[in-house]
């Protein structure tokens, strides 16, 4: 296959219309990253080793290597096989290389070496190459060779600690740490283009999963151990309460979040709490912090005395923000998803008619259009 009929041009346009990118990812933290860049209108090509994706499989029922996790993770893309110890396959890619703007892997480094993808046997085939890798943990480290999936990074970098709260630590029921990073990743890509088109060089992104994510949970949990030395705990009182949760009403379950003065003042108001409007333990957004535990208790005992529908139309005709919790299913009947047209239907050659969410973001002047579905394995 010519480079030409590898990258016939972006499907879609957008703002990454014309950009070129081989896909030699697997799993969902690589694939998560390169499909938003195709939803951004970027040309990628998955290469796959023979076999495919071990994400095609998960879920796969009818045996066509199309489970809905690949499908969804893999659209816009294309796919080639190539199997990359096999020499004319190696020099196939090669020649891919040579005429694309961006790689992203996440091959453990020693795979990387020896498939011979690394930066150091691919810098030299393309001088204006951004060569991005996924890795689980910074090269500069003793953690550089170990292994790393999700649930790992999760337990080491602090994220399943605070999910589990004063309990035993739990897993984020999605994998978070490859999305966020798909995330970081993303980011560093678009910074290294507009980099390049701006006068500099190809070069070399390694993005940790393992810094990624501590970076990502730090924000907030740090806490007052962001002062040197600590001047207290780590965490941020509001999310550590035990009592932050979707709270029962008299007929459900809703999600609402009191936050500024004004919020709390309106609804003390609204359940007839006016004691508490001048009460110093909750005036400002510093007591409410400290006293968390006990206005969150007070909130979860008022919100029993009406149903769901009632609380939100007082809380919308107090501008209070509150939301009903929804499940999966129920996500496909929002009238708001249903006004702005996020979910698109599409007709997969061969998995059939697929429902799926839309790139969330609108562009004015480089709009995003319709990609095509995820391909078969080896379709290109």
């Amino acid at each position: 296959m010519t480079t030409d009929a590898l990258f016939p041009g972006s499907q879609t346009g957008g703002p990454l219309n014309g950009v070129r990118v081989i896909d030699l990812s697997t799993t969902v933290m690589g694939p998560y990253a390169t499909e938003l860049m195709a939803e951004l209108g970027a040309d990628v090509v998955k290469i796959e080793q023979p076999g495919g994706d071990i994400v095609r499989g998960i879920g796969d029922r009818d045996g066509q290597q199309l489970g809905p996790i690949f499908l969804n993770l893999n659209r816009g893309k294309r796919s080639i096989v190539l199997d990359l110890r096999n020499a004319a396959d190696y020099a196939t890619l090669l020649e891919y290389i040579g005429q694309c703007d961006v790689l992203v892997h996440n091959k453990p480094p020693a795979t990387a070496r020896r498939l011979r993808i690394d930066y150091e046997s691919l810098a030299h085939v393309n001088d204006r190459l951004i060569y991005c890798m996924l890795q689980g943990f910074g090269h500069a480290g003793p953690y550089r060779d170990k292994p790393a999936y999700d649930d790992i990074i999760q337990a080491a970098s602090g994220m399943a600690h605070v999910q589990g709260g004063i309990g035993e630590p739990e897993y984020v029921r999605t994998p978070v740490a490859d999305k966020i990073t798909g995330l970081f990743g993303l980011a560093a890509i678009n910074a290294a283009l507009y980099a390049r088109q701006c006068g500099a060089s190809g070069q070399c992104i390694e993005v940790p999963m393992f810094e990624s994510m501590v970076s990502f949970v730090l924000a907030e949990a740090q806490g007052d151990w962001t002062f040197s030395p600590p001047r207290g705990e780590p965490g941020y009182a509001r999310m550590n309460s035990p009592h932050r949760r979707p709270f029962p009403t008299a007929d459900g379950t809703i999600s609402v979040m009191p936050n500024t003065d004004a919020h709390w003042q309106a609804f003390f108001t609204m359940v007839g709490a006016t004691d508490m409007l001048d009460d110093p333990l909750y005036q400002d957004i510093t007591a409410r912090t400290n006293n968390i535990d006990s206005l969150y208790m007070f909130l979860a005992s008022q919100l029993l005395h009406r149903t769901t529908a009632e609380w939100l139309a007082a809380f919308d005709a107090a501008g209070i923000p509150a939301m009903p919790v929804l499940s999966i299913p129920e996500l496909f009947d929002d009238p708001h998803l249903t006004a702005t047209s996020f979910f698109t239907v599409t007709e997969h050659p061969a998995a059939g008619v697929l429902r799926q969410a839309r790139f969330p973001i609108d562009f004015s002047a480089t709009p995003c259009g319709a990609v095509r579905p995820a391909p078969e394995l080896g379709s290109g």
